[in-house]
């Protein structure tokens, strides 16, 4: 998937302004300008879009985690410089405190069914023999179902406000 992609939709499912993405990414000890969260959500086709890194990508993830989950003692982790659709997944369920269960029921909800062994192979290692690499659609289902989780149920995002 594409990062930009990624971080539109987090963004409308956790229905974030622009100056709570700004404090998301400060949580993960990184300042950004209104302008550059601005011209990473932008559609592909306006002029002033600007892809987003994988860098950038794994900066905002660290930063979620420390909003819904609180930051932990000491330093924080460096942002991973390749990331892949699994590492994206793991992160947005550590985010969410998401059990397997959760996980996939939040799936269902998006229509989509996992296995519980498929689920745990997504999290594997990748050098581990039953590692299985996480589709475009597998992510895309996974977004939706937070989308659903956090926006459409409760009409608002339930559990991000950053202020």
């Amino acid at each position: 998937m594409i990062n930009n992609d990624v971080l539109r939709r987090l963004r409308y499912a956790f229905d974030y302004s622009d100056q709570q993405m700004m404090n998301v990414f400060a949580q993960a000890e990184c300042k950004v300008s209104r302008d550059q969260v601005c011209n990473w959500l932008k559609p592909d086709e306006d002029p002033d879009f600007v892809f987003c890194d994988d860098v950038t990508l794994a900066t905002f993830l660290n930063g979620l985690i420390n909003t819904l989950r609180g930051k932990k003692e000491g330093p924080q982790p460096e942002p991973e410089h390749e990331l892949s659709n699994n590492m994206i997944f793991m992160k947005l369920r550590i985010a969410l405190n998401l059990k397997s269960d959760d996980v996939l029921a939040m799936l269902e909800d998006a229509g989509m069914s996992l296995s519980q062994h498929e689920l745990t192979a997504l999290f594997r290692k990748p050098g581990h023999k039953h590692y299985r690499q996480c589709k475009d659609q597998i992510l895309r289902n996974f977004l939706k179902a937070i989308q659903i989780r956090c926006r459409d149920q409760s009409g608002t995002a339930g559990s991000g406000d950053a202020d």
